[in-house]
């Protein structure tokens, strides 16, 4: 491991020599190895949340063809449907939201709340609840989503059954 590591040492001192020999009068060029180059975490949250919007924009724009394409009689019958549907998950959604908040408050204080509640020392911290209520936040509109296009393209049986779907692949 040690003749490994000499190796790559002397490597990385000769391309850095080498880049310095090549590019001295160009500014900026940075003498680290191409191999050690990792995207930063400012660049990876930028494009998770470009990819969000992007998700966002989607759900948004097949759900608004798939309300548009019923008539009107049937759009007041389907959006109660989907708000008996889907109400509750997004309470859920929103209940675990508030829970990670209210954890990230606790931690801000400085108080010991797995002490004050009894918890053992592998509770969930804010960030796990946070990242939970993420994909809780992001399945849901998506289950909804699907279920706008299958009940307005006629498959009402398999609209139906999307909620339930979901709820069993979820929890």
């Amino acid at each position: 491991i040690l003749g490994f590591v000499r190796r790559r040492r002397r490597l990385c001192d000769r391309v850095r020599a080498r880049r310095v020999r090549a590019g001295a009068e160009m500014k900026g060029v940075s003498a680290i190895p191409a191999v050690a180059i990792i995207p930063s975490p400012l660049f990876l949250w930028r494009v998770k949340v470009i990819l969000f919007l992007l998700w966002g924009l989607c759900c948004c724009k097949i759900g608004w063809d798939s309300v548009m394409r019923m008539s009107v009689d049937l759009r007041d019958l389907f959006l109660y449907e989907a708000f008996l549907y889907y109400n509750p998950l997004l309470l859920v959604a929103l209940m675990i939201w508030l829970w990670g908040v209210n954890l990230w408050v606790f931690a801000q204080s400085s108080v010991n709340y797995a002490k004050v509640f009894d918890l053992s020392q592998t509770h969930l911290s804010h960030r796990e609840i946070w990242r939970c209520a993420t994909w809780l936040t992001l399945v849901v509109p998506t289950s909804m989503t699907a279920y706008l296009y299958l009940y307005s393209h006629g498959e009402v049986s398999l609209a139906a059954s999307q909620p339930v779907f979901f709820c069993m692949l979820s929890f």
